[in-house]
């Protein structure tokens, strides 16, 4: 593929930058970050946070994929809101277990050029953690630092056996490989991973929907209550 071409066409980003890579695949390898964010709100709420706001939170990627594929597409479009996040997961494109691998090695080499792309225009990148079936562990570490912060989801994992021990599986490697100094933890954290010191829980967007439609329910039943009081107070 001649410079030219690269210069003109988007071909997969290459046009922006090719990164050295690690591994059998090239993956961008990320820098090891800290950072102190306790408010994680998903991509799709990111361009609805006031400006004066977004220091204060940062973005995470545990959203259906159609919500943030525009990202690898045009990634400069969302360069300047990003930048005003406190920090920013990388993006958790799908590794489903029934993906064919090509695909799940795909989707991790573009978690890792955007995330390195972001760090490389000065955001603070939190990498997100994802693997498939243990022979997934030859390639879905490659890229990841060693004892910075992390984020992992365990949404939809822990109902079925099965997809816990796969996920319980997965995460030992990683704290094997990967020594994070903190793990920022979207979702139920397993019983078996509830002591350790390192385990930042973050309430998930279902729980957070269920407080909010909670609060909605008990501020209609107090207006009611209040209503129907006036109403044999003769007010």
């Amino acid at each position: 593929m001649s410079e030219s071409y690269r210069q003109t066409r988007n071909y997969e980003n290459l046009n922006r930058c090719i990164y050295p890579g690690v591994g059998e695949f090239g993956i961008p390898e990320l820098e090891p970050v800290h950072c102190d964010a306790e408010t994680w709100i998903g991509f799709n709420y990111a361009k609805d946070c006031d400006v004066e706001d977004r220091p204060a939170h940062s973005v995470h990627f545990f959203i259906d994929d159609y919500q943030f594929n525009r990202l690898w597409t045009a990634p400069d479009v969302y360069l300047p809101m990003l930048s005003g996040f406190r920090c920013v997961a990388t993006p958790d494109f799908s590794m489903y277990t029934d993906f064919p691998k090509a695909i799940q090695i795909y989707n991790h080499y573009r978690k890792h050029w955007l995330g390195r792309y972001w760090q490389d225009h000065g955001i603070t990148v939190i990498p997100t953690i994802a693997w498939s079936t243990p022979d997934s562990y030859e390639w879905c570490f490659d890229g990841e630092p060693v004892g910075g912060d992390v984020i992992v989801s365990s949404v939809g994992t822990q109902a079925d056996p099965e997809c816990a021990e796969l996920f319980m599986s997965g995460y030992l490697e990683m704290e094997r490989r990967l020594e994070p100094s903190k793990v920022i933890f979207y979702g139920d954290v397993p019983d078996a991973l509830k002591w350790r010191s390192n385990v930042c829980p973050v309430p998930a967007f279902q729980h957070e929907l269920k407080k909010r439609i909670a609060a909605k329910q008990k501020a209609a039943k107090e207006k009611f209550d209040d209503a129907k009081g006036g109403r044999y107070n003769g007010r």
